[in-house]
């Protein structure tokens, strides 16, 4: 996001809504909710029959409310929320990720405060997993609701591992030798979408946890620390490494992360390095085949020898999208009331229909859940940290600078030392 941007966004507050978006309020003597979210049907299935399901239950439980999706993948999401901030013409709900890229907004005066709807009723107020919800509160007021908790892990293709002779890496030496293995053998070892950035920044956070620490992305955030530390160097060095030795899909730059995932789910990639909002793909969607399912495992990142990140179960992770409401909302009070709903509908739904970590606490007692969810939830309560993605911490301008330079380093077109210090400037002019 611009630095122009970021100024539109502080000044929109300031203007009025549109007649328009009055008009559009209320139909055939309907209240209207503008509701744009980021699961398509075609990438994120599950995810997207889950919403459908709960609006439509909606809708019959409030017949006088009818309410208007315009559904765009993650990508395309980012763009259009930008340019309809700068314009102020947000819908009256959406989704917003939490930390830094939530900030603006609320200090543009463009989101309503939430607390109300959770104080207000009984099954969301202790329904949070700690610690979720408050990445989502600037000054003391909560902005946005989560919906999700999600953490990284290495997925791998366990008959392709099988058939070299391969064994689940511990180490990143170990994790080398895999690499040299399967680019031997003309396999493509780990498939990433780099054009975007975020898909790759993933390889570069955990090497900056690995050898420098689990606190040292947050600290530099914080400036306790500095983007130009050799550990966060030699993290974008250890990025250039596995690109030289071949480590990922050829012309990783070029690729979304969709057209990356193509590679893992159609087994021509052993690894692929991603969220727990996969999950999905691995365990309940009906429309990946039980064969793929069965031969999906995961592995923690390995440590990196003589790091200071010794500790394997530290995770890059944190809080997933969640859902907010707009201050200028015409119908801001349904809104409101769709918005906890939908939070309460999805921590119920989610488990068994999607496969999805909610942000909502989940009994899985009386649950009957894959194996590989089990343990994801098994690792979850046993975490030592889990650092929340840097470019959900920085601000917007800051994550967009971070996602060019994580594609130009993937491309070879930045040196480490360069990657790090454009961005430990751009750092410092937040931090005057």
């Amino acid at each position: 996001m611009s630095l122009v941007l970021l100024a539109a966004l502080a000044l929109a507050g300031c203007s009025s809504s549109s007649s328009s978006s009055e008009e559009s309020a209320s139909s055939g003597g309907k209240k209207v909710i503008k509701f744009m979210h980021l699961w398509p049907e075609g990438s994120s299935n599950a995810q997207f029959s889950i919403v459908k399901n709960i609006i439509s239950d909606y809708e019959k439980q409030h017949p006088d409310v009818k309410i208007e999706t315009e559904i765009l993948n993650p990508d395309q999401y980012r763009d259009k929320l930008k340019v309809l901030a700068s314009s102020n013409e947000l819908p009256d709900i959406g989704m917003t990720w939490s930390d830094g890229f939530i900030k603006p907004y609320v200090e543009g005066d463009m989101l309503e405060p939430l607390d109300d709807i959770v104080n207000g009723d009984p099954a969301l107020k202790d329904a949070f997993i700690p610690g979720v919800k408050e990445s989502y509160a600037v000054n003391g007021k909560t902005y946005g609701l989560p919906l999700e908790l999600n953490i990284s892990y290495v997925f791998y293709n366990k008959e392709i591992f099988k058939k070299y002779n391969l064994e689940v890496p511990k180490t990143f030496e170990e994790y080398k030798n895999v690499v040299k293995t399967l680019a031997k053998n003309g396999v493509i070892p780990a498939t990433v979408g780099a054009k975007d950035g975020w898909p790759a920044s993933f390889w570069f956070m955990y090497l900056a946890d690995r050898i420098g620490g689990p606190t040292i992305l947050t600290d530099v955030i914080h400036g306790k620390a500095k983007m130009t530390d050799p550990a966060i160097v030699k993290a974008a060095q250890e990025v250039q490494n596995l690109v030289n030795m071949g480590g990922f899909v050829k012309g990783s730059s070029a690729l979304s992360n969709d057209d990356a995932k193509g590679y893992f789910m159609n087994e021509k990639a052993a690894m692929f390095l991603t969220a727990t909002w996969e999950l999905p793909n691995y365990t309940t969607s009906p429309d990946v085949k039980q064969d793929f399912k069965d031969k999906v495992g995961y592995f923690k990142f390995p440590t990196y020898e003589g790091g200071k990140g010794t500790d394997i179960n530290s995770y890059v992770g944190g809080p997933g999208v969640g859902l907010f409401v707009a201050k200028d909302s015409k119908v801001k009070k349904e809104a409101k009331d769709f918005v906890g709903f939908l939070v309460k509908e999805w921590g119920k739904k989610s488990v068994t229909d999607a496969g999805v970590i909610p942000a909502t606490k989940v009994d899985t007692s009386n649950l009957k859940l894959s194996p590989m969810y089990i343990d994801i939830l098994k690792d979850l309560s046993e975490a030592s940290n889990v650092t929340t993605y840097f470019d959900t911490q920085s601000s917007p301008a800051v994550s967009e600078l971070h996602h060019d330079l994580v594609t130009a380093l993937f491309g070879k077109q930045v040196t480490p030392k360069d990657f790090v210090k454009q961005q430990a400037d751009a750092l410092a002019k937040e931090q005057k």
